[in-house]
């Protein structure tokens, strides 16, 4: 097992070949396909922009021009009824003919996160068999590789239901197509790289027990509650009777993941099966949602990284590679991330910068355990992976949450400095480190160890109150009306009690959108209190860690946490300083740590503005503004469910405090 997968070697491949002749790449786009579009949500994250920017940045930069550009192409039935149900097909054939707009929204709202418009048929059915055009011509080899830029996506579509914004499983129905009806092209084992940030259930459950497709996805798992949820995600669901060991899932424990946490994925698990597994034709869910500021995914993969990890499967199947598109939210990282991908299957140049961090301490862990697990079937994962290696780790980082939009700038600028090609590239597996300084891992556990036995009682006011919601800052993940994931707490355990109780202080609602709800107002408490005010509050008690972890979700996309944000000192001094705007996270939203009292002799905290952040309240700075429905059902939940107010009385106090002027 080669334990040093050099990114030099395929990078002097592609290189070379680019001297003799441009690949022939196909690329397939079809307007028709932005037809399909939420009815009731413009600013829905499956857009049809999503494609159009991909098409245009092919396009203006000439890159277009060097492929060979197909013909879109409807699936036919029979192709599609090699993996969904015949009442599935109809739904989908049928969903956008004499149906109104209003009856569109109540049947999809009988299924899993999917929207349906009088154009989601005809995209449904050009994104199914637009896949299947591109793999038929790699397979006869009438083109080297081929991107086949479609929506509706696939990977989420389950057999006999769509959901996760996927009508059609576009990759699982062109690769049944090509084992069952096309056998005569040769194509008799294919490997389908998920990389999607979600796991690839559909794609998954259609070939669990077929030795003839290795199916590998990595993607955000944290312990099951990262969409699509349960299990089917996890390291263990290796396949089933002739299909064991095909199944490789790495479930990602936390958010942050970056291009060396994927890179050592591709070369401590994926290329040493894929070089036994030796398959004739690969195909890839190209899901972009990984990338850096992505609203879904809180990861942070640049175009460099996705262009390594397909350069590094170059080298398998004569380089017959498909692309299809899944997800991706974030434009330009979308654009961009594709386009780097198109280049590499152009054995273009690529541009090069160095990997100047490692992975997470959880990636190595993550690692371990799907090598452990999968070593019972592919004996090259059986050997220790060795100290010096996963010992190399960088702090883990975590994404925000409601102050996201102010702070894009934190995560990784997609128009940061890199190197050329022409400078020495080192590979992240054999970087080393300098024992000049402190290995931020180590304390980071220091800090963590010594408030992991401070408790406090966290006090909230806002989406918080809703346990479900406040669980995703705990565990990470998503509940309803939320736009985007948590990434959760390094400590996961749920709060020791919750008691409810009100302040004297003032809810106001300001700011005019959020990442996590969308367009409409957040909560905040004025950090003074004041006679005749009256605020209802949940009462977590958590670990002054656990505390810390939430402050930071709260605020900035990326902090290095090796040190504290709020320590054992602050909590003394809060106490009669009664609050301490934390300024390491000053950009965020709610960085005012406040004093509240104590109850059962524990510290009561909440996390607020500044008075100077009310002042520019009052005069207009910033906006008071109301919350969108999704939101104030969140805290209205929260209420009834903890026996404070009925819901008509919740509904009342949300409005009181959103209208009622500072």
């Amino acid at each position: 097992m080669e334990l040093n997968g050099g990114i030099e070697s395929s990078l002097s491949r592609t290189n070379d070949a680019a001297a003799e002749k441009d690949p022939r790449v196909g690329l397939i786009y079809d307007a028709r396909m932005c037809k399909h579009h939420a009815l009731d949500d413009d600013d829905h994250p499956e857009s049809p922009a999503r494609i159009r920017v991909i098409w245009e940045i092919l396009s203006s930069s000439g890159i277009a021009n060097r492929c060979v550009i197909l013909d879109a192409k409807d699936a036919e039935d029979n192709q599609l009824a090699l993996v969904h149900t015949k009442n599935h097909i109809n739904l989908i054939k049928n969903i956008s003919s004499g149906n109104s707009d209003s009856k569109l929204i109540r049947i999809a709202a009988q299924y899993n996160s999917v929207y349906f418009n009088q154009g989601s048929s005809e995209a449904a059915y050009l994104a199914a068999g637009s896949v299947i055009e591109v793999a038929e011509k790699v397979a006869k080899g009438e083109l080297d590789s081929g991107f086949a830029i479609v929506r509706p996506p696939g990977h989420h579509a389950e057999e006999s239901r769509p959901m996760g914004f996927c009508l059609y499983s576009n990759v699982a129905v062109a690769t049944r197509f090509l084992l069952n009806e096309r056998s005569e092209l040769g194509i008799g084992k294919i490997l389908i790289v998920d990389w999607d940030v979600h796991h690839g259930n559909g794609t998954q459950n259609t070939f669990y027990n077929d030795p003839r497709v290795l199916f590998f996805s990595v993607h955000r798992y944290n312990n099951g509650d990262f969409y699509p949820g349960g299990n089917g995600g996890s390291h263990i669901m290796t396949g089933k009777g002739e299909g064991a060991g095909y199944n490789i899932n790495v479930p990602w424990e936390n958010g942050g993941c970056r291009d060396a946490d994927y890179l050592a994925v591709w070369d401590h698990v994926l290329i040493p099966v894929a070089k036994q597994f030796n398959p004739d034709l690969i195909f890839i869910s190209a899901g972009f949602d990984a990338a850096v500021d992505d609203p879904l995914g809180g990861c942070s993969v640049t175009p460099y990284g996705y262009s390594v990890m397909l350069d590094k499967l170059m080298g398998f199947a004569g380089g017959k590679i498909v692309m299809a598109l899944e997800g991706g939210y974030d434009r330009n990282s979308l654009a961009k991330s594709a386009k780097a991908c198109v280049e590499v299957l152009l054995h273009d140049k690529p541009v090069i910068r160095s990997l100047d961090v490692y992975p997470f301490e959880s990636t190595w862990r993550v690692i371990q355990m799907v090598r452990k697990e999968l070593s019972k079937y592919w004996p090259i994962l059986a050997a220790e992976l060795p100290e010096e290696l996963i010992s190399q780790t960088s702090p883990f980082v975590i994404s925000s949450s409601d102050s996201e939009g102010e702070h894009d700038n934190d995560s990784l600028s997609l128009s940061e400095e890199v190197q050329t090609i022409d400078d020495i590239i080192q590979p992240f597996t054999n970087l080393k480190v300098t024992g000049d300084c402190q290995d931020p891992t180590t304390a980071s556990h220091s800090w963590r160890s010594e408030l992991s036995k401070i408790y406090v009682w966290y006090a909230t006011y806002g989406s918080n109150m809703n346990l479900s919601r406040f669980r995703c800052y705990i565990e990470g993940g998503q509940t309803e009306g939320m736009r985007r994931p948590c990434v959760g707490s390094m400590d996961k355990r749920m709060p020791e009690e919750t008691i409810w109780k009100t302040f004297p202080h003032r809810l106001f609602f300001g700011r005019d959108r959020t990442s996590t709800w969308g367009l409409g107002g957040v909560a905040f408490l004025h950090p003074n209190s004041y006679v005749g005010e009256n605020t209802y509050m949940c009462m977590y008690k958590i670990t002054l860690e656990q505390f810390n972890d939430v402050l930071l979700q709260e605020n900035i996309s990326s902090y290095d946490m090796s040190r504290p944000l709020f320590d054992s000192t602050a909590l003394q001094t809060i106490q009669t300083e009664k609050c301490i705007p934390v300024e390491s996270v000053q950009r965020g939203w709610y960085h005012n740590v406040v004093y509240l009292g104590k109850e059962n002799d524990f510290p009561i905290l909440t996390m607020t503005c500044t008075i100077s952040d009310v002042d520019s309240f009052v005069s207009g700075k910033y906006r008071v503004n109301p919350p969108c429905k999704e939101y104030a059902n969140t805290l209205v939940k929260g209420l009834v469910q903890g026996k404070q107010l009925s819901e008509e009385e919740a509904s009342a106090y949300i409005h009181e405090a959103s209208t009622k002027p500072l």
